[in-house]
């Protein structure tokens, strides 16, 4: 109901947003009658509870980004539950299904309908597991730690610290190419994280991991490995192949054409199935043949990716390389009057070269360097 809304409306705005809040996480929208109301409660709309309970969150998301929107300012949050229309909202779903497993396989399955999906990292039975739930939090679509629950903080677990440090400025790294990601999302409809039967060049049918496959009973884990939700795609040109606790290597699937490792530029494989055994403060990842990532230094806060911000360009394979750049002023929605700058990255051979496609907006960066992580043409073993 109107009224309801404005009432509701009129005191978030008085005493969060207008005091500086910039975000919301919504918990405990997801129907279970003893969070909400129960079934044999009321409403003057004459909507019932149980379809009142299961719209709840949706509501809720509507009403505080109109809120923002009246102030030309974007949001960002979190909601534990959503519905028919809920992807037009700048919010991540998340749960607390908590195997580290499932975390991924949350992840991959959300971008066949187009969901954000967070992994919420709150606590581990050890330094490795607090580790490796880290390292896939730093990349997903919301980094989050969620300290309230079990107070466990990224310094928790000493042995692991720098490890927790080096992912979390790794993330802030990849900003650029983040950003640039989730404006396909907002242009093209192109999920910014995705499971791998989405890829053309993937083949589902693979058999993955039989040894794994031997070593458990268990449908659902047979079914996750089958169905290979143990990696994903993060943007165009990133694959993600996480470690779980335990693990000393593991498989990993390549799609068809040249994959290269992301630390170093060494080529990995091609349309074959890999074993990787990683240190233990990496997380594997992969680049496509041809693909560019842009990066800047590390950084603490998003307060210092600011104007003049020095940018790379890395570069991995010998293929002809394309990746368009997205830049905005990062705060308004003017973006969607076109006041936003996109850039044509191209590289070959190993020349850079930059064009501009739409200049309608400051600038964030400065210096520009080139980084070719793969200067031959044969493979680097």
């Amino acid at each position: 109901m109107e009224e309801a809304r404005n009432i509701y409306g009129d005191h978030i705005m008085k005493n969060q947003i207008s005091l500086g809040i910039s975000g919301f996480k919504v918990d405990e929208v997801d129907g279970f009658d003893y969070w909400l109301w129960p079934d044999v409660a009321t409403f003057p709309s004459g909507v019932s509870a149980e379809q009142t309970r299961q719209t709840y969150g949706l509501k809720f998301m509507d009403m505080v980004t109109d809120l923002y929107r009246k102030q030309n300012t974007r949001t960002y949050g979190l909601a534990r539950a959503n519905n028919a229309g809920g992807v037009a909202m700048p919010y991540a779903l998340y749960n607390d299904q908590y195997a580290h497993q499932d975390f991924i396989a949350g992840l991959a399955n959300s971008g066949f309908n187009g969901v954000l999906w967070e992994p919420e990292v709150r606590e581990s039975d050890s330094a490795e597991e607090w580790l490796r739930r880290m390292q896939t939090s730093c990349l997903s679509p919301m980094a989050m730690i969620n300290a309230w629950g079990s107070g466990t903080k990224p310094w928790s677990f000493p042995e692991v610290y720098e490890a927790c440090q080096e992912i979390a400025y790794l993330r802030m790294q990849l900003l650029p190419y983040l950003y640039s990601s989730f404006s396909r999302y907002y242009f093209e409809g192109i999920p910014p994280f995705r499971a791998m039967a989405l890829e053309d060049s993937y083949n589902s049918e693979r058999k993955l991991i039989k040894k794994e496959l031997d070593d458990t009973d268990n449908p659902y884990q047979q079914a996750l490995l089958k169905e290979n939700l143990t990696q994903y795609m993060m943007g165009d040109n990133i694959m993600v192949a996480p470690m779980f606790t335990g693990m000393k290597e593991r498989e990993v699937i390549l799609p068809k054409g040249r994959w290269f490792n992301f630390y170093t530029g060494s080529f990995m494989g091609d349309g074959e199935v890999i074993t990787v055994a990683p240190p233990v403060n990496q997380i594997p990842l992969f680049v496509r043949d041809g693909g560019i990532i842009p990066m800047i230094p590390p950084i603490r806060q998003t307060s210092e990716w600011k104007e003049g911000t020095p940018l790379t360009l890395r570069v991995y394979g010998n293929a002809p390389a394309e990746f368009i750049l997205y830049d905005d002023d990062g705060k308004s929605y003017d973006f969607e009057k076109g006041k936003y700058t996109t850039k044509l990255l191209k590289a070959d051979k190993g020349v850079g070269q930059i064009k501009d496609l739409q200049n309608n907006s400051s600038w964030t960066y400065g210096e520009i360097h080139w980084e070719f992580m793969t200067k031959t043409n044969v493979p680097i073993k």
